[in-house]
């Protein structure tokens, strides 16, 4: 029995391309080569393929969403309190407006640029959000050729090649970390951080190591995918040195307040013997204990500002790339000067 109506994904089939790629090449839109438009073209006219009349005239509608995919393994998603506070402002933001945000969740960069580009190829979103940028993101290459759909980046402008950003200063808060064990006597110090390919983990990383020589300390850094068990294997290995660090910043609140608990086990006393610092604070920091000291940002209200920024753009204003305010230490239980 013949099929009453020829898809795209019968195209792509028999193309040998993608449905995005399809869409790319049907729409007229960039994102494909010339001999792959050709040969789309090509094919969709020998099967007979026809536009959809009502798709068609929804074609230039607003969706009212906007998209965000997810890369994190779930392991840290199902603990980690930054990504669902920002959620939390995005979605609080967008909904003022009759917006939706769409989540999508991606295991791998390729996966990511998939759904991408099936995006901006139907239209099925309005703007898209990009989190943890990376050197050299293929994302930004996209997005930077197909100006048609707004993005907004959370990254430091310097890796957004144009596009509108908003960030923290990330320089600022590892000065303030570092600056801040120096003055209470701490001159071994580490540091948990996060994937080194991220842009704002190499941030971290240049601020520390350049504050840490200024300072004459000694400073090391391991790399992890944000995990408590890979931040708990990391603090293991820096307390089993000869001459162990006394300070330790972890770059989110999970590893911090897992490597208390860490720390402890091994007889390690927070705060007598190691100071337990947390780049990001959380509800988790606050009711730990000992409580953690934490950096204060409020993340909830960088969603909305995101939110607000993306709905903008959306509108076809001019938006400029934002830099947050430096974010605040709070002091709890886990810091202090060493025991004597």
């Amino acid at each position: 029995m013949l099929k009453s109506k020829v898809t795209i994904s019968d195209v792509a089939e028999a193309a040998g391309v993608s449905t995005s790629a399809v869409s790319y090449a049907l729409n007229g839109k960039p994102g494909v080569s010339v001999e792959t438009r050709d040969k789309v073209l090509k094919v969709a006219d020998r099967l007979g393929w026809r536009p959809n009349s009502a798709a068609k005239a929804l074609s230039n509608a607003s969706a009212n969403t906007v998209g965000l995919v997810m890369t994190h393994t779930t392991q840290v998603l199902s603990v980690e309190t930054y990504t669902m506070e920002l959620i939390a402002g995005l979605t609080a933001e967008l909904e003022k407006d009759g917006y939706s945000l769409t989540v999508r969740y991606a295991n791998s960069q390729q996966s990511e640029l998939e759904v991408l580009r099936d995006w901006i190829a139907t239209g099925a979103v309005d703007g898209v959000l990009l989190m943890n940028v990376e050197l050299g993101d293929p994302r930004v290459k996209l997005f930077s050729e197909h100006s048609e759909i707004p993005v907004l980046l959370l990254c430091d402008s310097s890796a957004a090649n144009g596009l509108t950003t908003l960030s923290d200063d990330e320089q600022s808060a590892a000065h303030l970390l570092v600056d801040y064990c120096n003055e209470i006597g701490h001159q071994r110090i580490a540091r948990i951080a996060g994937p080194e390919e991220l842009t704002h983990t190499f941030i971290r990383d240049s601020a520390c190591m350049e504050e840490t020589a200024a300072l004459d300390m000694q400073y090391s850094c391991f790399h992890t995918d944000y995990s408590p068990e890979e931040g708990d294997k990391c603090t293991e290995r820096l307390l089993s040195l000869p001459q162990p660090p006394t300070a330790i910043i972890y770059d989110n609140d999970v590893m911090a307040v897992s490597a208390v608990r860490t720390a402890m086990r091994l007889g390690v006393r927070v705060p007598e013997d190691l100071s337990v610092i947390a780049w990001d604070d959380s509800f988790l920091c606050r009711v730990n204990s000992p409580s953690v000291t934490a950096l204060s940002r409020n993340i909830v209200e960088r969603g909305r500002r995101a939110a607000r920024m993306l709905l903008d753009l959306i509108d076809g204003k001019t938006v400029r790339s934002v830099a947050d305010a430096a974010s605040e230490l709070i002091f709890r239980e886990s810091s202090g000067p060493l025991a004597s």
